[in-house]
């Protein structure tokens, strides 16, 4: 059923000489968290760094059915942001300051 899920895509931002550290945190990611992700819809995810801007470029599958509103309010992904917030742009709820990005061109 992958084919059914759609592309989401979106930026971030990293603090100037934590790039080391935010792939080491994401090289050694919790069990329990990339268990919730695929348990919520989430697949193929991949974060890219632009060591020019310290921009993160992350892109994922998601089900069609995703609900965005369920990870933000869960335990595991509140305990990930805490983590993570010392070495990112956050709002004040820890959570990384996201932009969406618009799919323009998509090739198979």
């Amino acid at each position: 059923m992958e084919n059914n899920f759609v592309r989401n895509a979106f930026k971030m931002k990293l603090k100037e000489g934590f790039e080391v550290e935010y792939k080491k945190r994401h090289d050694e990611i919790w069990p329990e968290l990339a268990s919730l992700l695929s348990e919520t819809g989430i697949q193929d995810y991949s974060i890219f760094l632009d060591e020019e801007t310290l921009i993160l470029f992350a892109v994922q599958k998601i089900s069609p059915d995703f609900d965005f509103d369920l990870l933000p309010n869960h335990p595991v992904v509140k305990k990930w942001w805490a983590y993570m917030g010392d070495i990112m742009d956050t709002n004040p709820d820890n959570s990384p300051v996201t932009v969406g990005l618009k799919e323009v061109f998509h090739l198979d």
